[in-house]
């Protein structure tokens, strides 16, 4: 019985193993984005940069503004101070606005922007992990102008999961910055 047993075993181990077993391949996220287009701001302000063409601005008060990604559900919110003797007070104010999220943050990633032709000076911070906003930055001419920007989707945080939206409005916030210039006048 034993032996009958075995080649029963034996012939079905046989018949069984006909096809090699592989690992599943990786799956990936497969997201699309429009491909990118820009236009000039619309609106009159003391400076002026290239935005998404199928984004949605908003106009505030005090030459602020909402940069609106409706099928990311995120926006970029711009605030605008001159200055006036309180440059200092500008960039510890935008640097503590940016280290707030340093409890959820796994990383603040700092990159630095110097255009002297344009006069554009300023820093972009990449912040890693679950915190409320991925991306931050400021820039100022040094003696006139100062704008701060924060990058905010209109969901919970899951880094994760938002990583492909915020390197897709990474690279916009990098075509404003290099396409930022100051207007002497409104």
């Amino acid at each position: 019985m034993p032996k009958i047993f075995s080649l029963f075993f034996l012939f079905v181990l046989l018949i069984s193993c006909d096809e090699d077993v592989l690992p599943k391949p990786k799956a990936y996220l497969s997201l699309e984005y429009p491909k990118k287009s820009y236009k000039k701001l619309p609106l009159k302000r003391p400076y002026t940069f290239n935005v998404l063409k199928n984004t949605t601005i908003i106009d505030d008060k005090n030459n602020w503004l909402k940069i609106k990604y409706p099928t990311l559900k995120a926006s970029i919110d711009i605030t605008y101070r001159p200055i006036q003797n309180n440059m200092k007070e500008l960039l510890t104010e935008a640097e503590k606005l940016v280290f707030k999220h340093a409890v959820k943050a796994e990383q603040i990633i700092p990159k630095d922007f110097v255009n002297t032709k344009n006069r554009v000076f300023g820093s972009l911070y990449e912040i890693t992990g679950n915190a409320a906003s991925q991306l931050q930055f400021h820039v100022t001419d040094s003696t006139h102008h100062f704008i701060k920007g924060s990058l905010y989707f209109y969901a919970k945080p899951n880094y994760d999961s938002i990583l492909p939206a915020v390197a897709y409005i990474k690279s916009d916030i990098l075509h404003l910055i290099e396409t930022l210039e100051w207007k002497k006048s409104i």
